[in-house]
């Protein structure tokens, strides 16, 4: 039995770096716009030209892949952390504490936060870790499956309960919640509070019920991934770059289908149950390419420089994600935001994430420079290990009395 890995890897960090960066591209929907809109684009503001644009290659490229790429990692780390032996460390407080930093980020700040979720599932991934990599591939696979019969088939089932009647119903009742939601939250911090818990609650129980399996596979399959040394960058360059030559067309192919089925079906009901189960599909696919590529690229030396890049904001993962909030926060709520709820369009959100990938980019290995850990990362230490934790550089690793 192993015992728990106290170095870092780069390739991992890396890798959850791009993962951190990439889901701001989606989230940001979640930030300026009603809950709604994040799956039926059709719900807020303009959807043409360069808008559509924005969202296209949201949808192509960054839906659902890098959440997966997240919940996989999550699943690496948990061996990383606790080892495949029989006790389990800290793990527990850990998640402990993560469900409770997560509960204050999803009620007071953000109803889309995912700590929660993976506090939770984060419990039970940790009694698979000792199964062999096959293993946790098989079951990976099936709760991978049981979401997709929820999910795809869900979507399904919409479209043979659809009617013009109802429809025009939805519309009549969405069109006087959006108004009052943005209202609130252009109103202020406070004003929007009532709504964000309610959203982050609904949203809780649907993600446990909806999502729960598919991400708890995928952390098992993270297992998989991280004793295979695949996350590690263990195995050959060759190998990689024949997976990534094979998963990453065919998962765009996937992913390119479906934005193209939903906006020539205009997204009718239909062409978003079409379009959803190849993206339930293509995203496992692209993210694995993505993945792939990413490992590839930290085995040759000329990408040295950028993989490091990335690995620093990777390092500081949780702090990133938890400031994407808090920026986000501050533009779309009003007093003492500034109230752009409702009012900013795709192509000036896309503009946002990437001034806050630059931001992020720059500071996370400035930071570092100075110190061992994120000010967040260090913080959730310190509360799992009950002690203020060393945090600047050349202080003793040990943890202070």
């Amino acid at each position: 039995m192993s015992a728990p890995r106290t170095d870092r890897l780069v390739s991992i960090d890396a890798l959850r770096g791009i993962a951190v960066l990439g889901i701001l591209m989606m989230n940001v929907q979640g930030f300026a716009m009603t809950p709604f809109a994040y799956d039926d684009p059709t719900m807020q503001m303009d959807l043409t030209g360069a808008n559509l644009d924005v969202w296209a290659f949201a949808h192509t490229f960054f839906a659902f892949k890098f959440v997966t790429l997240f919940s996989t990692l999550f699943g690496a780390g948990i061996v990383l952390m606790a080892g495949d032996g029989e006790d389990t460390g800290r793990h527990y407080p850990r998640m402990l504490w993560l469900l409770a930093i997560g509960a204050i980020h999803a009620y007071f700040l953000w109803w889309g936060d995912i700590l929660v979720h993976y506090a939770l599932l984060g419990m039970l991934a940790v009694k698979a870790r000792r199964m062999s990599p096959l293993k946790l591939v098989i079951w990976g696979l099936v709760l991978i499956g049981v979401t997709s019969l929820i999910m795809v088939g869900g979507g399904y089932l919409g479209v043979m309960f659809a009617s013009p009647d109802s429809a025009a119903q939805e519309a009549e009742m969405m069109a006087g919640f959006q108004t009052g939601m943005t209202t609130a939250y252009q109103a202020g911090f406070v004003d929007r509070l009532p709504w964000n818990a309610g959203f982050a609650l609904v949203g809780q129980i649907f993600s446990m019920i909806a999502l729960g399996p598919r991400t708890l596979g995928l952390m098992f399959i993270g297992m998989a991934l991280f004793k295979s040394g695949f996350l590690s960058a263990s195995w050959g360059s060759v190998r990689y770059g024949i997976l990534a030559l094979i998963t990453v067309p065919v998962g765009w192919w996937l992913c390119h289908t479906s934005t193209t089925t939903m906006i020539v079906g205009e997204f009718s009901t239909q062409a978003m149950a079409d379009g959803n189960a190849l993206t339930y599909v293509g995203s496992l696919v692209l993210a694995f390419g993505y993945a792939s590529t990413v490992m590839l690229l930290a085995k040759i030396g000329v990408f040295s420089l950028i993989v490091k890049l990335f690995a620093a904001t990777g390092r500081m993962a949780f702090t990133n994600y938890l400031s994407q909030t808090l920026i986000m926060t501050f533009i779309f709520v009003g007093a003492p935001g500034l109230g752009l709820f409702g009012t900013v369009e795709r192509v000036d959100q896309f503009k946002l994430v990437l001034i806050v990938w630059a931001v992020q980019l720059i500071w996370s290995p400035i930071w570092l420079h100075f110190f061992r850990f994120g000010p967040l990362e260090w913080l959730w230490r310190s509360l799992t290990y009950g002690g203020l934790q060393p945090l600047l550089k050349g202080k003793p690793a040990e943890a202070a009395s």
